[in-house]
């Protein structure tokens, strides 16, 4: 099971070796690795030389270690594509091949906060509709979001048992969600939000701030969607002008 030797340096010959036995499933998701003195042993590398590995494979999510416990692999992602493209939660779900489902929560009559003013361009006296829910998949909660909608955008066929808010206002509201601004924001444990979604204390969240705009430029939806690192991925393409 020792490394073989190649010109790279050997820390990164020894994070494609783990790289290759998590993918073929000898260390299994959420299994603990063997310990720093065991794995070193049976690579035939030193534990300095583990220790770097280890830790770039934690900076690339592929496992995590805890103080005292071990070292751990980390699920793989349900969703991991590119944000160029304008998913519901709902979509990217099914796109996982799992079956997305709701926990409602709460739907509220609020005044616009001022940043709900900027965003909307509305005056104090107008109300937002603001939704509370819990995303799963094949019932396990991956997201917990927060939509707000103007209150007179809001069609009032709603149920709490409706699962696309993009659907929602589509098909009952006549609204076409064209695009989005997004920000994209790491968050850590969240007293809130993490126990809902059963996150480990070491779990990150990747929390989605996206603005929705129909076909005339007009913003009809603001979006706050926390999700399990550990579930999804997302990535951007770049490229050179």
């Amino acid at each position: 099971m020792t490394i073989k030797s190649d010109n790279r340096h050997l820390y990164l010959q020894v994070i494609d070796r783990l790289k290759k036995d998590i993918d073929k499933g000898v260390y299994k998701e959420k299994e603990r690795l063997p310990s720093e003195f065991e794995l070193s042993r049976q690579l035939g590398i030193s534990r300095a030389t583990l220790r770097e590995a280890l830790r770039i494979l934690e900076e690339e999510n592929r496992i995590v270690r805890r103080h005292g416990v071990g070292t751990f692999v980390n699920a793989k992602p349900l969703f991991s594509s590119g944000i160029e493209q304008l998913y519901s939660v709902t979509d990217m779900i099914r796109m996982a091949g799992m079956e997305p489902g709701t926990v409602f929560l709460s739907s509220t009559i609020h005044q616009p906060t001022d940043e709900d003013m900027n965003r909307f361009k509305c005056s104090p006296e107008d109300e937002m509709t603001v939704i509370e829910r819990v995303r799963t998949a094949n019932g396990d909660p991956v997201v917990y979001c927060i939509d707000k909608i103007p209150a007179d955008l809001m069609p009032t066929s709603f149920t709490h048992q409706d699962r696309s808010i993009f659907s929602l206002l589509e098909e009952n509201g006549g609204m076409y969600i064209s695009y989005a601004i997004t920000h994209i924001e790491p968050a850590g444990y969240h007293e809130k939000v993490s126990p809902i979604l059963g996150c480990e204390p070491e779990t990150a969240l990747l929390v989605l701030k996206q603005l929705h705009f129909d076909e005339n430029d007009q913003p009809v939806l603001y979006s706050l969607n926390y999700f399990k690192a550990d579930r999804f991925s997302f990535h951007v393409v770049r490229k050179r002008v």
